[in-house]
């Protein structure tokens, strides 16, 4: 009996390991959820664009750039973690509306981008060389960044570290570690090699910060929106959508009251 037991508690260890193993070096897989867009891939939005590159160590970003006349700035837009530009690039027309010029870029091994994403530094490294390209062509002052979901962490991060005139973040997560720990609470936490800690920048941030977050979004919960705005210490607007969930927002009247209030509608 007791070597039954035995063998049982070790082939149900040796399970563990194998799964914690997979899931460490399959993590990419089950966080990044990439489009790949072939060469030569039509945008097409209804509004004129340019398609531009950014080196970045060993890659080469794709991004598209729509422009305004007498732009009052630029809006760098990170987006989520499945897709490509060849869905995200229609939010181009309503924010482009505001008055302000936007870039949008596709992550490593998205769209057309080239490489394939490995690490946390090396997405925070890309984000800073994304905002590096703009400061090029806008002063410091104009520059806005613009996360949603997966695209807040990185847009906290870099608007901790750059500062620039605001920060708006859609559905934003606490870090991607406490979604990890709740989907997977006997993993162990140093598995995770993109605990994304939102929370740990935040603080740092001192320009406005704008929140948008849906009271039923089931893919992050609005506690994690909360719990987040709670360490802001710049000024901080944080706009709850009652029955709003991950994907929908746009669909209600106070999401484009937020942006009008934060980006001042022109047209």
């Amino acid at each position: 009996m007791a070597y039954t037991i035995l063998r049982m508690l070790t082939l149900l260890l040796l399970a563990y390991v194998l799964v914690c193993t997979m899931i460490f070096f399959w993590q990419e897989q089950l966080i990044f959820f990439p489009e790949r867009n072939s060469p030569g891939t039509r945008y097409d939005f209804g509004i004129p664009v340019e398609e531009v590159w950014i080196p970045v160590d060993g890659a080469r970003l794709h991004a598209l750039w729509f422009r305004v006349p007498e732009p009052r700035g630029a809006i760098l837009y990170l987006h989520g973690n499945g897709g490509s530009l060849r869905g995200w690039g229609s939010v181009a027309p309503d924010l482009v509306a505001y008055g302000y010029d936007l870039l949008i870029l596709d992550y490593r091994g998205y769209g057309q981008s080239s490489g394939r994403i490995s690490s946390e530094a090396q997405l925070h490294a890309d984000m800073a060389a994304a905002y590096a390209w703009l400061q090029e062509r806008y002063p410091a002052e104009q520059l806005i960044i613009h996360g949603r979901s997966l695209g807040t962490a990185l847009a906290v991060r870099l608007a901790a570290e750059q500062q620039p005139r605001l920060l708006i973040l859609e559905t934003p997560f606490y870090s991607l570690e406490a979604i990890a720990r709740r989907q997977f609470p006997w993993a162990p936490p140093f598995l995770l090699k993109y605990p994304l800690r939102s929370y740990n920048w935040i603080g740092a941030v001192q320009s406005p910060v704008v929140i948008i977050h849906g009271t039923n979004d089931r893919i992050v919960p609005f506690a994690d929106g909360e719990r987040l705005a709670a360490k802001v210490n710049a000024p901080l607007t944080f706009v709850a959508i009652p029955g709003g969930n991950h994907n929908n927002l746009a669909n209600f009247p106070a999401y484009w009251d937020a942006l009008d209030q934060a980006l001042g509608r022109t047209q």
